[in-house]
């Protein structure tokens, strides 16, 4: 075991022997960001000056902690424009998820005294499709839609796929491969006209895009942290409040019963401070991210002509771009990459899987293999997107002439 621990620490970056400044470029900002260096030090105070249980409101230390969340509830709220109480806060989008389908699917079956319909989308994160499949097993019934090739929902999709019985529908704000913005607005008045819950997974909207939950007629909404700069283990589900949801876990009834165990207080107050940070240079990140998305784009098009793009690109997250790339093998694409680019062929989850979300969109295997997900980060530079044109291009035509 001792040689094993040993065997991984080498494998760890160290600051004297110079291996970070030999970092291939990040273009990978989708499967996680960096903490801020304002949200670290949001924290600090509270790994170890103020480590107080937020739960144990007897003393100083616990109130102290205590007053820490409500703050940091507070402040989440605001910027989603609804009431603190609404807010719960979970280990990240992935539990946030699992709450609210399981939770709120199981708690109208008890109503009802039967289960029902639900109707997602064939391209969606396993967050969501996993629990949506435990659920097929307990007796509900499981409609998954297919998109369109450019990765959108048409509405009357959704209004041709309701049943008698349909009790909850979920669909992602924006798709985390390819970056894909769906109309929810338009979905949403759908699924209010037959008395259905929306739920939608933002992890990777939320911060990214202005997103107003109520304004866009969600009842459940997961977000995460660690996707725009925040930490990591942290996110919170929002819940309209007439919406039913039964507990996955017991012991404690922190959060309204919903989510018991004591709460991380260093991580809520970081997440907070990573959504004040998000929402004070939203436009100008947009607009800036925008720009650079394009110029990667323009520039690979111009270099390699016949690249498919995967995916919308007008209903896109700014900071998105996904390619499949013609005449290569994707094993030999990302062996080539991997020391010039961090980026993936799909979800940050697949394990290296083919992605479901592309071989949905028309994709072979061996396509959904040989493409990029190619994400920007708010450090990200118009130099890098040059470097990152020159050296895709060159792997790309290295691989071609061999």
């Amino acid at each position: 075991m001792r040689d094993r621990a040993t065997e991984l620490s080498t494998m760890l970056p160290s600051l004297s022997s110079g291996s970070l400044k030999q970092s291939p470029l990040c273009l990978d900002y989708q499967a996680t960001t960096p903490c801020a260096a304002e949200v670290v030090k949001a924290m600090a105070a509270y790994w170890s000056e103020d480590w107080g249980n937020a739960s144990s409101r007897q003393h100083r230390s616990g109130l102290k902690a205590a007053a820490a969340v409500s703050l940091a509830r507070e402040q989440l709220a605001c910027h989603l424009r609804v009431t603190p109480q609404r807010v719960i806060f979970t280990s990240g989008a992935t539990e946030a998820n699992n709450l609210a389908l399981l939770g709120h699917a199981r708690a109208r079956a008890e109503q009802r005294g039967a289960p029902g319909h639900l109707i997602t989308l064939v391209t969606e994160h396993h967050a969501v499709l996993d629990p949506l499949r435990q659920l097929q097993k307990e007796g509900f019934r499981l409609t998954e839609l297919q998109p369109r090739a450019d990765g959108l929902l048409r509405p009357e999709q959704l209004a041709e796929a309701f049943e008698n019985d349909t009790l909850l529908v979920s669909v992602m704000v924006a798709n985390n491969e390819t970056g894909v913005i769906q109309p929810l607005a338009e979905l949403s008045e759908l699924c209010r006209k037959r008395d259905v819950v929306l739920h939608s997974d933002a992890a990777q909207a939320f911060g990214h895009v202005h997103l107003d939950p109520d304004a866009l007629g969600l009842d459940l909404l997961s977000i995460s942290g660690h996707k725009l700069y925040g930490p990591k283990g942290i996110g919170a589900l929002v819940v309209r409040p007439e919406v039913p949801i039964n507990p996955l876990q017991w012991g404690g009834g922190q959060e309204q019963g919903l989510r018991p165990g004591t709460l991380p207080v260093p991580l809520i107050v970081g997440l907070a401070k990573a959504v004040e940070l998000a929402m004070e240079d939203i436009k100008s990140r947009q607009d800036k991210l925008c720009t650079l998305r394009n110029q990667l784009w323009d520039g690979l098009r111009e270099r390699l002509p016949d690249l498919i793009l995967n995916g919308s690109l007008e209903h896109r997250l700014p900071h998105n771009l996904n390619i499949t790339i013609p005449g290569v093998r994707g094993s030999s694409l990302h062996q080539q990459l991997r020391p010039l680019i961090a980026c993936s062929s799909g979800s940050a989850c697949s394990q290296g899987a083919p992605s479901h979300v592309l071989m949905a969109l028309g994709r072979t295997s061996a396509e959904a293999e040989a493409s990029l997900r190619l994400s920007l980060g708010r450090n990200t530079s118009s130099e890098e997107i040059s470097q990152a044109v020159e050296s895709i291009s060159t792997v790309v035509t290295d691989l071609r002439a061999g």
